[in-house]
């Protein structure tokens, strides 16, 4: 009783310790919402008082140039919104149940190239092909130029995910698990998808959440392989815009037509109406990993 006792009053956070606490976490989440206040403060902010009085957490006056001009074409922002979310939830399905897939093996111990498969998972984290095989591969000789699948193949695995995947495997799964269900008579594919994978959610959630994150943002893919508009990701179509009002300011600075086209292409709250508008569904879908995120990422990444 009296260890008890001692082990309790070591666990009692003092009030001084507990405010203490409590600022630094507030001062903490302040540092990760007020920059997206910023952000969206600028998008709202007109072009010619940036320039005079700078970044303001609330705006002079509110001006939706940035938006009118972002959703100019609306019709190509949305094709590029739809492209952008067939390639994200396609890519990121495809993407953990290949990486759980190759995980799962190396994880039991029973599989008898598991140390070549290791070598070889090992091999893709240190050494690259190259940019140029890359690009040759994928339109010499697969011709994916134009498709969809030039979008989402490259993301499809990850050697870094995968031993994440495995030793989450190694951690959480028990050996009993899998002998009893091949003493019941399940095969292979029953266990794999009826008793390790409910188990693993919080893994398969993280890793879920940051391939979502790599597809959402791919803008590089889009330049190299696609040459048809109708099919640019949302990212590649906003850099598009910025390049293009850039190119105009900067063709035009020191003529007389530069004001006006300043007001009517404002480059500075043009780059923030565009992080808003890409960043949205980003925010909707983040909750929903939230509480597997954590649990996911701490045991994947301790070894065994």
């Amino acid at each position: 009783m009296k260890n008890t006792a001692s082990i309790k009053s070591y666990q009692k956070v003092s009030r001084t310790a507990e405010i203490a606490l409590h600022i630094v976490f507030i001062a903490l989440s302040l540092a990760c919402i007020l920059p997206i206040v910023l952000i969206v403060a600028i998008s709202f902010s007109n072009e010619k008082l940036l320039t005079l009085k700078g970044y303001k957490f609330w705006p002079d006056e509110f001006d939706f140039s940035a938006y009118r001009y972002l959703f100019t074409n609306s019709t190509t922002l949305l094709k590029a919104y739809g492209v952008t979310m067939t390639v994200t939830c396609v890519g990121t399905v495809l993407a953990v149940l290949l990486i759980a897939l190759y995980a799962y093996p190396l994880y039991r111990k029973d599989f008898p190239f598991k140390r070549a498969f290791n070598i070889y998972l090992l091999l893709t984290m240190l050494f690259s092909g190259g940019l140029v095989p890359f690009y040759l591969l994928y339109i010499n000789y697969l011709h994916l130029r134009d498709s969809l699948i030039a979008l989402i193949l490259p993301g499809l695995s990850s050697a870094f995910y995968i031993f994440i995947t495995r030793t989450f495997f190694q951690q959480t799964v028990p050996d009993e698990m899998i002998e009893s269900g091949k003493l019941d008579g399940a095969s292979e594919w029953r266990i794999f998808f009826q008793l390790v994978l409910p188990i693993s959610l919080p893994v398969l959630a993280t890793i879920g959440l940051f391939t979502t994150l790599m597809y959402w943002n791919d803008w590089f893919n889009s330049l190299l392989f696609i040459n048809d508009t109708d099919k640019y990701s949302l990212q590649y179509v906003m850099i598009q815009m910025i390049r293009q009002a850039e190119f105009f300011k900067n063709q035009l600075a020191g003529t007389g037509v530069a004001l006006m086209v300043r007001e009517t292409v404002p480059t500075e709250s043009l780059r923030m109406a565009m992080v808003v508008v890409s960043i949205g569904p980003i925010l909707f879908v983040y909750p929903f990993f939230q509480k597997y995120f954590t649990k996911g990422l701490t045991i994947g990444a301790v070894k065994g």
